[in-house]
C-alpha cells in the first residue's frame, strides 16, 4: 500500500510574525512623523531656518532612502516559517529520481586542488543510490592539475565511499573527518579500517600536491583552452575493496572551451555548459549545485531535498530546495560577520513564508526542467533557437530521454565525446536563448539572484530547509580584503540587475506577488540604498556640527523623541532578531554586525555600486573577482583572536579611515561646543554629537588600527596621513559650500 503520510511539515511562526507586523506599524508611524518634520522645514520662511537648505536636503534624502530600504525589508518579516522533513517516508531507492551534482572551480591557485577534491569526494559519499548519483566538476581553468586530481579522487573514492557506507559516516569530507574528531564507532574492526583509509588519504593528498609541484599551468590557460570532457574511470581493481566490486557514482570532468575573443559569462556560462553536458550524459531530473569549497557535511541532504521534490502536492511548482550556507572556519567572535547570520537565520525564513527564498549560489537542489524556459516549443526550428543546434541535446530535453551512460563502468562513445565537445564550444550559444530565457541567466555576476528572480517571476516557487546539523560546510572569509572583494562583486552584480530591464520594481511587480517583488527589490537596491545614506550621514551632520549648524531637533522638542525612537527602534529590533536566532553572544554579535554594516556600506557597497554604474555607461567592462581560498596563517590567527586585519587596497581603506577620522574630530568639536554654548545651542546639536560618538565607538577597531597597533595588520601610516589630509580638505571645502 502506498504511503500517504506527508513527507514534510511547515510551521508558521505566528507570534513572531504578529510582533513583526506590530513593529512595522509603530515604526512606520514614527517614520511618518520624521518625514513631516523634515518636509515642514522646507516650507518655513528662509529667514527663520536654522540650517542651510543643502545639508538639510541631503540628510532628508538619506533618511528617506534608509526608510524605504527598511520598508522593503519588512517583506522578509511578514510571514516567517520553518520546515521539517520525514525522509524515512520516502519511496524505496529504486523509485527515487536521479541527481546530478555540479561543482564549479576556476583557479587551482586560489582554490587548492586538494580542497576541491574533498568536496568532490563528499558528494560521491552522499546517502543515495550510487547508480542514481552523478558528480560533475566544472574546471574553468582547463588545468591538467585539476584533471589529475579528479583521477586521484576516483582511485581514493573507491575506498572512501564504501567505508562511509559501511559505517554510516556522516562527515563525507575526508579532510574534515580525519582531522575533526568524528569517530562514530570504537570497534576494533572500525578503527583498523579507519587507519587504513587514513593512510590511503594521506597518499592521495601527497599525489595531488606532488602533481601540482611538477606541473606549471600556462598563464593564459584560464582564458584560452580547448574543451575537455572526460568520464573518470580506471579499468582496474586498484582502489576497490578486496571482496567485491564497488558501486560508484559517475564522475565527470568538464572544462569548457574558452577563447579571449568570446565572452565566457563567468560562472553562469560554466553552469550552462554543465547543464548541457549532464543532459547528454546522465540527464538527471534534479541537480545539486555546490561551490568547490562547500563540502557535504551530512550525506542525508539529497533525501531531505527529495521530501519536497517527491511530494506530488508541492513538486509541480517547486523549482529548488535551498539549504543555508554554513562555515567550518567561523571564530567565536566573528568580527567580519562571515557567517551571514542575518541572511540565513532571518531573511530566508521570512522569504520561505512567501514564494520561497532567493537562490543563494550553492547548496540547492533544483529541478532541471525549471531551467529550460517558460514553455517547451514543439517545432524543431524553435527548439534549436532555444537550446542550440545539437539534436542530441534537444532529445534530452524531453522527459522520456534515456541517458547515454548509465553506470561508472561505461565509457562514452566517440560520437558522444564529439557531441559533448560541441556543447562546450564558445560559439554554441550564439543566436540561442541560453542565458536569456534558458538555463542560468546572464547579465550579472550574481547569476544565482537573477536566475532565482526569473524562476519566481515565471510562477515557480522554492523552499528553505535548515536542519539542526549543517548539511553543507564551506570556507568563509577570514580577512577584511576578501570580505570587501567578495562584497564588491556581489554589490556590482545586484546593482546590474537593479538598473536592467529586470528591475524588480517593474519586471517583478508585473509577474509575481507584491511582497515577493519587495524581497527582490530590497536586495537588488540594497548596496545603493545602504552606501549613499551611510556616506551622507557619516559626513554631513558632522560637517554641520563643526560649523555650529543644527540639523536635528532640540532636546526639548517633541520631534527629538521621534528621532531617538527611530534610532533605538531599529537597533533594538536588530538585537532581538539576534536573540531569537540563538546566535551565541548576542551583544557581541550585534556590535559586530553593526560595525560590518558600516564598513561594507562605505567600502564594497559603494565601490560595487560605482562599478556597476560605470559598466552601464561603458567606462569599464564587467569583471569577476575570485575570493582567495588559500589560507594566510597570520591573518587567520588575527581573525581567531578577534583582531581586524587592514591589509587591503587603499581604494577601500582610505574612505573608511577618512570617515572615522572625520567623526572623531566632529565628536570632540561638538563636545567643546556643548561646553562653550549653553541652553538652546547645546540642546540643538546634541543628536549630532551622539551620532558622531556612535560611529566612532562602533568603529573602534579602525581607531585602534590607526593609533595603537604596530603589527602588520594595522592601518598603514600612509593611509592614516592620507585620510587626515582628505578630512582636512573636506572640512574646508564642505564648510565653504554649506555656508555659502
Amino acid at each position: 500500500m502506498e504511503n500517504t503520510l506527508p513527507l514534510h511539515a511547515c510551521q508558521f511562526h505566528k507570534l513572531l510574525s504578529l510582533f513583526n507586523r506590530a513593529h512595522l506599524f509603530i515604526h512606520s508611524t514614527a517614520l511618518a512623523c520624521l518625514i513631516y518634520y523634515r518636509a515642514f522645514y522646507l516650507f518655513q520662511d528662509p529667514e527663520t531656518r536654522t540650517a542651510p537648505i543643502l545639508p538639510w536636503l541631503l540628510v532628508f534624502a538619506s533618511e528617506m532612502l534608509l526608510s524605504f530600504d527598511w520598508l522593503l525589508s519588512q517583506a522578509f518579516r511578514w510571514r516567517s516559517v520553518s520546515r521539517t522533513v520525514f525522509p524515512e517516508r520516502l519511496p524505496s531507492d529504486d523509485k527515487l529520481p536521479a541527481i546530478d551534482v555540479i561543482i564549479c572551480t576556476a583557479d587551482p591557485d586560489k582554490e587548492p586542488t586538494v580542497d576541491v577534491m574533498n568536496t568532490v569526494l563528499s558528494a560521491m559519499a552522499l546517502d543515495y543510490p550510487p547508480e542514481k548519483l552523478n558528480v560533475y566538476l566544472s574546471d574553468d581553468s582547463g588545468s591538467d592539475i585539476t584533471l589529475h586530481g579528479m583521477k586521484e579522487a576516483w582511485k581514493f573514492g573507491r575506498w572512501w565511499v564504501p567505508f562511509c557506507k559501511k559505517y554510516g559516516i556522516k562527515t563525507g569530507c575526508p579532510e574534515a573527518y580525519f582531522y575533526g574528531g568524528n569517530d562514530e564507532n570504537s570497534s576494533s574492526e572500525f578503527m583498523a579500517d579507519k587507519e587504513k583509509i587514513h593512510e590511503k588519504y594521506e597518499i592521495f593528498k601527497q599525489r595531488v600536491k606532488t602533481a601540482k609541484g611538477n606541473h606549471k599551468v600556462a598563464s593564459t590557460s584560464n582564458r584560452d583552452h580547448s574543451a575537455i570532457v572526460e568520464v573518470i574511470y580506471e579499468n582496474s581493481d586498484e582502489g576497490a575493496q578486496e571482496d567485491e566490486r564497488v558501486k560508484m557514482p559517475l564522475l565527470i570532468y568538464v572544462a569548457r572551451e574558452k577563447r579571449p575573443a568570446y565572452p565566457h559569462r563567468f560562472k553562469a556560462g560554466a553552469l550552462n555548459v554543465l547543464l548541457r553536458v549532464s543532459g547528454l550524459i546522465s540527464n538527471s531530473p534534479y541537480i545539486l549545485l555546490l561551490d568547490c569549497d562547500m563540502y557535504c557535511n551530512d550525506p542525508a541532504s539529497a533525501r531531505l531535498a527529495m521530501c519536497f521534490h517527491c511530494d506530488s502536492q508541492i513538486s509541480p511548482s517547486l523549482a529548488f530546495v535551498q539549504f543555508p550556507q554554513k562555515f567550518h572556519n567561523i571564530s567565536k567572535n566573528d568580527i567580519y560577520d562571515s557567517q551571514y547570520r542575518y541572511v540565513f537565520t532571518t531573511l530566508w525564513y521570512g522569504a520561505d513564508g512567501l514564494k520561497g527564498p532567493i537562490m543563494s549560489g550553492t547548496n540547492f537542489y533544483i529541478k532541471r526542467a525549471s531551467l529550460y524556459g517558460k514553455s517547451m516549443p514543439k517545432d524543431l526550428a524553435e527548439l534549436r533557437i532555444s537550446f542550440g543546434s545539437s539534436n542530441e541535446f534537444i532529445k534530452s530535453v524531453h522527459q522520456d530521454y534515456k541517458p547515454r551512460i548509465s553506470n561508472s563502468e561505461e565509457l562514452p562513445s566517440p560520437v558522444l565525446q564529439k557531441e559533448t565537445k560541441v556543447l562546450c564550444s564558445c560559439t554554441y550559444e550564439n543566436h540561442t536563448k541560453w542565458g536569456k530565457e534558458v538555463g542560468f541567466m546572464y547579465g550579472s555576476v550574481v547569476e544565482d539572484y537573477l536566475t532565482g528572480f526569473i524562476l519566481h517571476s515565471r510562477g515557480w516557487r522554492s523552499v528553505y530547509l535548515d536542519p539542526s546539523r549543517p548539511q553543507f560546510l564551506g570556507s568563509s572569509t577570514t580577512n577584511l580584503n576578501d570580505l570587501v572583494v567578495q562584497g564588491t562583486r556581489w554589490s556590482a552584480g545586484l546593482i546590474d540587475v537593479a538598473l536592467s530591464r529586470f528591475c524588480p520594481f517593474i519586471y517583478g511587480l508585473l509577474r509575481m506577488p507584491f511582497l515577493q517583488s519587495m524581497l527582490y527589490a530590497q536586495l537588488a537596491f540594497w548596496p545603493l540604498f545602504q552606501s549613499l545614506p551611510a556616506l551622507c550621514l557619516a559626513t554631513i551632520p558632522q560637517l554641520c556640527l563643526l560649523n555650529g549648524i543644527p540639523i536635528y531637533p532640540q532636546v526639548s522638542s517633541a520631534f527629538f523623541g521621534i528621532f531617538l525612537f527611530n534610532f533605538v527602534s531599529v537597533l533594538s529590533k536588530h538585537l532581538l532578531e539576534i536573540i531569537v536566532s540563538a546566535s551565541g553572544n548576542s551583544i557581541r554579535t550585534w556590535i559586530n554586525e553593526q560595525r560590518i554594516f558600516m564598513i561594507r556600506a562605505v567600502t564594497c557597497n559603494l565601490n560595487g555600486s560605482l562599478d556597476s554604474v560605470m559598466k552601464k555607461i561603458g567606462v569599464r567592462e564587467a569583471s569577476f573577482m575570485l575570493t582567495n581560498k588559500v589560507v594566510d596563517d597570520e591573518q587567520v590567527t588575527r581573525y581567531q583572536m578577534g583582531i581586524f586585519d587592514f591589509q587591503t587596497s587603499n581604494i577601500f581603506l582610505v574612505p573608511l579611515v577618512t570617515l572615522v577620522t572625520l567623526n572623531i574630530l566632529s565628536f570632540f568639536g561638538g563636545v567643546i561646543r556643548m561646553i562653550v554654548f549653553k541652553g538652546t545651542g547645546r540642546n540643538a546639536i546634541f543628536l549630532q554629537v551622539i551620532l558622531s560618538l556612535y560611529i566612532s565607538v562602533v568603529n573602534y577597531p579602525v581607531i585602534e588600527g590607526m593609533v595603537v597597533r604596530k603589527d602588520r595588520g594595522r592601518v598603514p601610516l600612509s593611509v592614516t596621513l592620507l585620510s587626515a589630509t582628505f578630512s582636512s580638505i573636506f572640512l574646508v571645502l564642505g564648510s565653504f559650500i554649506i555656508m555659502y
